[in-house]
C-alpha cells in the first residue's frame, strides 16, 4: 500500500520505518527541513535503538523516502497517518490540538480518491470527529474516513512493540476503512495479533486510560516503597509478590524517583481536562499526578538527608534521561532533582550516554561530563537516576577511589546493598530499610 505519514518525531519516524518493513511504500513528511534534510542525508534526529539500521535498509530498497512536500507524497496514496505532536497546554494540561487541526486542513486540500486518515498522535476523546468535519468543510467532494488507531510504543523498544504489540486498536465503524487497516497490518494480523475494532471515540479514550492505568501502578509502587522504608520491608519482593499475580502482572511494579517523558505526564493531565469538562471527577488519576510530581521532590530530599545537606557540595548525577535506551529529556525526574538540589546549594556533574545535548538546553549551571568515571571526580556522592545497562557494572573501587565522600544514593536499585558496602560505600536505596 502507498501510505503517508505526517510527522516525522518519535511516533511517525517509527511508525513510517516499521510499515515500510512491513512492505508498504511509505512517505513520510514534515514541514521542518532540517529535519527532513538530515533523514536524506541517513542521520536519525532521535535516539532509539536499531532504528538507524532499519532506515538505511527501507530507504535503500525504495520503500521508505522522506519529503516536505505533501502534495506530491499523496499523489495516489491510500493512507495518510496524523502523527505529529500534541503537547501539553501552558495553563490547563489540555492537549495542544492545533497541529492535528493544521495538517487535517492541509490534507484535505490533496484528496482526490477516497482516503484513510489515520490518527496516530495521542488526542483527547472528540479530535476524530473534529478532523472529520475540518477536512468536510475544507473539501466538501472529499471521500475519506478519520480512522483512530493509537500507539503504544515505548521508548527504548518501539521497533519491538511495533513488530510485536500486545494488540492493535483501532477506532472506525467504517467497512472499507476496516478492510484497509486489516490490510495495512497484515503481517500481524497473520500472526494472530490481537485487532480490537471499536468506535472512534472508544479508541481514542483506550489509548488515554492505558496510559493514566500504567501511570497509577508505577505510583502506587513508590509509595509501597515508601511504607516498605518506614517498616523495614523490601519493595522488591513486595513487587514481585505481587506482581505474580496475573491480576495485576509484574510490569511497571519498579520502584523509582517517579514517572515522566512524553506520554505519561501529558496524557494524564489531559485526561483530567477531559473529564473535567465532562463533570466527571477522576480522583484517582488527579491523586497520581500529584503523589508523582511530589515524589521527585521527595528524591531530592532523600540526597540531601543522605548527604546531611548538600549546599557547597559536589553531587555526582548518572543518568538524565527519564528511562535508558532513549535521549528523551520530557518531564525527565532528573530536571526535578537537579534544580531543587541547586536550590540547596549543591554543585551538580551529570553524565547520561544518550541524552547530553538534550539536558544542555535544559538545565543551568551543571557540568556535563563524558563519563561516569569523570562525572564522580571529586564527588561528595553520587546518584543513580537512570538505569542505563553501563552503571550496573561501574568499577567501584576507581569509583571509590575518586569520590570525597563515598555516599550511593541509588534511585533505580541496581544494586546489591551488601556488596556494594563491601566496596566501602555508604548506600541509600529505594525502597528497602538503610543498613549501612
Amino acid at each position: 500500500m502507498r501510505i503517508v505519514i505526517v510527522g516525522t518525531g518519535y511516533v511517525g519516524l517509527v511508525s513510517g520505518v516499521c510499515l515500510a518493513d512491513f512492505g508498504h511504500e511509505v512517505i513520510c513528511v514534515d514541514k521542518n527541513k532540517e529535519k527532513i534534510d538530515k533523514l536524506n542525508s541517513g542521520k536519525i534526529p532521535i535516539f532509539e535503538p536499531g532504528l538507524d539500521v532499519l532506515v538505511g535498509t527501507n530507504v535503500a530498497e525504495g520503500r521508505l523516502s522522506f519529503t516536505q512536500d505533501l502534495a506530491s507524497a499523496m499523489e495516489a496514496a491510500e493512507v495518510v497517518f496524523i502523527a505529529v505532536g500534541t503537547p501539553a497546554r501552558r495553563g490547563d494540561g489540555f492537549a495542544d490540538l492545533s497541529f492535528v487541526y493544521s495538517v487535517a486542513e492541509e490534507i484535505a486540500k490533496h484528496i482526490k480518491e477516497f482516503t484513510v486518515i489515520v490518527t496516530k498522535s495521542t488526542v483527547p476523546v472528540g479530535t476524530g470527529d473534529e478532523v472529520q468535519k475540518i477536512i468536510n468543510e475544507a473539501n466538501p467532494q472529499a471521500d475519506f474516513e478519520v480512522v483512530s488507531n493509537p500507539e503504544f510504543l515505548r521508548e527504548g523498544a518501539a521497533i519491538n512493540d511495533f513488530k510485536h504489540p500486545d494488540r492493535i486498536v483501532v477506532g472506525t465503524e467504517d467497512a472499507r476503512a476496516k478492510q484497509i487497516m486489516k490490510l495495512i497490518y497484515k503481517p500481524l494480523f497473520i500472526n494472530e495479533t490481537p485487532m480490537v475494532f471499536t468506535s472512534r471515540r472508544t479508541s481514542e479514550l483506550i489509548k488515554y486510560a492505558s496510559n493514566a492505568f500504567l501511570a497509577t501502578k508505577i505510583t502506587f509502587i513508590n509509595e509501597m516503597a515508601d511504607l516498605c522504608e518506614q517498616v523495614g520491608a523490601d519493595v522488591q519482593q513486595v513487587a514481585r509478590g505481587i506482581g505474580l499475580d496475573n491480576r495485576i502482572g509484574s510490569k511497571f511494579l519498579h520502584a523509582g524517583p517517579g514517572y515522566g517523558g512524553s506520554c505519561f505526564p501529558k496524557d494524564t493531565l489531559a485526561l483530567i481536562r477531559t473529564a473535567s469538562e465532562a463533570n466527571v471527577d477522576l480522583s484517582i488519576v488527579n491523586s497520581v499526578v500529584s503523589a508523582n510530581n511530589k515524589r521527585k521532590l521527595k528524591m531530592a530530599q532523600k540526597v540531601i538527608t543522605a548527604c546531611k545537606g548538600v549546599n557547597g557540595k559536589t553531587i555526582a548525577i548518572l543518568g538524565l534521561a527519564f528511562k535508558p535506551n532513549t535521549d528523551d529529556m520530557r518531564d525527565a525526574p532528573s530536571i526535578t532533582i537537579i534544580e531543587e538540589l541547586q536550590k540547596h546549594g549543591a554543585k551538580i556533574k551529570a553524565f547520561d550516554p544518550e541524552a547530553k545535548s538534550e539536558a544542555m538546553s535544559l538545565l543551568k549551571n551543571v557540568l556535563f561530563a563524558n563519563t561516569p568515571y569523570e562525572c564522580v571526580d571529586n564527588a561528595d556522592a553520587v546518584v543513580i537516576v537512570t538505569e542505563w545497562d553501563q552503571f550496573r557494572a561501574l568499577n567501584l573501587p576507581k569509583i571509590r577511589k575518586k569520590m570525597l565522600s563515598p555516599v550511593v544514593i541509588d534511585f533505580r536499585n541496581i544494586y546489591d546493598e551488601e556488596f556494594i558496602c563491601k566496596e566501602g560505600f555508604e548506600y541509600y536505596s529505594i525502597g528497602k530499610p538503610q543498613k549501612s
